[in-house]
């Protein structure tokens, strides 16, 4: 849904629930003072508030228990509407220790309320009727609804970018394939045909005869070939058509990783040398790598991502605490011989194995060319 059709939603419960205050306000019974236009204000603004509810479910949630203490103190006998509409708000936004907290104080507070309100009410009669005004079976069900909703957006979210990491897993396993085919069957054929070539027109030349315009034309085609090839299969190599992601997308590719609940921390030790750009591409796959399988299948709570610029060479290392053991072999899986792979290419080494500490590390160690 796009953003104006979101606000304008917005503005239209907002409204609405305003609307509802007021009449239940307007209807009922309550002893007049001077302070009635302030309870029509406080039943008002507890319901437009919810307009910003997206932008800021903490302010909100603020502003409409503090309008409902308002009008409940001024002796207008209204249920909390707009309140439960804001602990819905900050649930699914994420902030539940916070909304759970907001809820006790009201609990605690509203009776308070109650109590300095116009209505001469014995205290059991007062409690009761702060029991009825908060209902807490709403205010409970509006906490459950937010945050089952958070949790369906938040599954579903991982299971598009599962499914896009996927494809581009197999997009990637394919273009390799498909350079290795071509390399395999095509480069040495070629290759031989324009040292042949070669080797006639120099013997020709040497002998001092005449060398026939078709081995000419046949030495410049196997030339031609050959840099046609080698640009081809290093477009295959390519990760696709954008620019590749590279070192400095990692800190961002951490960053995403913790909105899955996963606390990942970034750690660059040394400093920022330029690495070839096959490297780094090598480097936030295995990171990217890493964080998916500890994600999906390590059961953690914690990863840490260590990036270590050395002299003449770049190491990368990924921890977890999950649950694997020392005495549990790994199972390879795509992923995994995917790392494997990518690290031989560039002649490093490649170590994944259980911590004797519990949980599971990935350390590739990349070799780059020494700066002159």
């Amino acid at each position: 849904m796009s953003r104006g059709r979101l606000a304008a939603r917005d503005w239209a419960i907002a409204v609405g629930v305003a609307g509802a205050l007021l009449v239940a306000g307007l209807s009922g019974q309550h002893v007049p003072t001077s302070l009635d236009p302030l309870g029509y204000v406080l039943l008002s603004a507890g319901g437009l508030v919810l307009a910003a509810r997206r932008r800021a479910p903490v302010t909100v949630l603020a502003v409409t228990a503090l309008c409902a203490l308002g009008y409940q103190a001024v002796g207008f006998e209204v249920p909390v509407v707009a309140y439960l509409f804001a602990v819905y708000s900050a649930v699914r936004a994420g902030h539940r220790i916070l909304t759970v907290a907001s809820a006790v104080l009201m609990m605690a507070v509203l009776p308070l309320a109650i109590l300095v309100s116009p209505h001469d009410w014995l205290m059991g009669e007062a409690f009761t009727q702060s029991r009825d005004v908060l209902q807490l079976a709403w205010l409970i069900a509006a906490g459950a609804a937010g945050e089952a909703l958070r949790q369906a957006e938040r599954r579903a979210d991982e299971a598009e970018r599962t499914r896009e990491e996927a494809a581009l897993r197999r997009a990637d396993e394919e273009r390799l394939h498909i350079a290795r085919e071509l390399h395999d069957s095509l480069t040495h054929q070629i290759s031989v045909i324009k040292v042949q070539a070669e080797a006639a027109v120099h013997l020709a030349g040497k002998r001092g005869e005449q060398v026939p315009e078709t081995m000419l034309a046949i030495r410049e085609a196997g030339r031609e070939a050959a840099r046609e090839l080698r640009a081809t299969l290093e477009a295959l190599r390519e990760d696709n058509k954008n620019p590749p992601h590279g070192l400095d997308h990692v800190p961002d590719l951490v960053q995403r990783t913790r909105t899955t609940g996963l606390d990942a921390k970034l750690t660059i030790v040394g400093s920022r040398n330029d690495v070839p750009a096959a490297v780094g591409r090598t480097a936030y796959r295995i990171v990217q790598e890493s964080l998916t399988n500890i994600t999906r299948h390590a059961a953690a709570a914690t990863a840490s991502v260590r990036i270590d610029y050395r002299p003449d060479a770049l190491v990368i290392r990924v921890d977890d605490d999950g649950k694997a053991t020392p005495h549990a072999a790994p199972t390879p899986g795509v992923g995994l011989l995917g790392m494997r792979e990518r690290v031989a290419a560039l002649g490093g080494q490649l170590l994944a194995a259980p911590r004797s500490e519990g949980g599971f590390t990935v350390q590739a160690e990349l070799p780059v060319a020494p700066t002159p």
